[in-house]
């Protein structure tokens, strides 16, 4: 499955009766919620010596997925161009791959 496709099968399950501000806006919540659940389950293995839980973590990144998915249909943009731009980015940002000094010194 590529992005595109993941993104065409998860809008079947976006609440089309709402607004575009109402999509907009549950997508951009949604997402910081399960980033948010995603950290706790990092947090708690770090520092409250819980196990790590893979397949939680699995699943609320499948969550975030989906709501970046819903974002970018509400935009009308797909993933594979959220993806590509990000790639661009990152190769002007680090040509020849992460460098601690270009991090701390970026133009943008």
């Amino acid at each position: 499955m590529n992005l595109d496709e993941y993104q065409q099968l998860a809008a079947r399950t976006l609440a089309h009766d709402r607004t575009y501000e109402q999509q907009l806006a549950n997508a951009a919540l949604g997402l910081t919620g399960e980033a948010g659940e995603t950290a706790e389950i990092v947090k708690k293995h770090l520092f409250h010596a819980t196990p790590l839980d893979r397949d939680a973590i699995i699943k609320e990144l499948g969550d975030c997925l989906w709501y970046i998915g819903a974002c970018a249909t509400v935009l009308d943009v797909s993933l594979d161009e959220i993806a590509q731009r990000n790639i661009e980015k990152l190769r002007k940002r680090y040509p020849e791959g992460f460098d601690p000094e270009r991090s701390r010194n970026r133009a943008e």
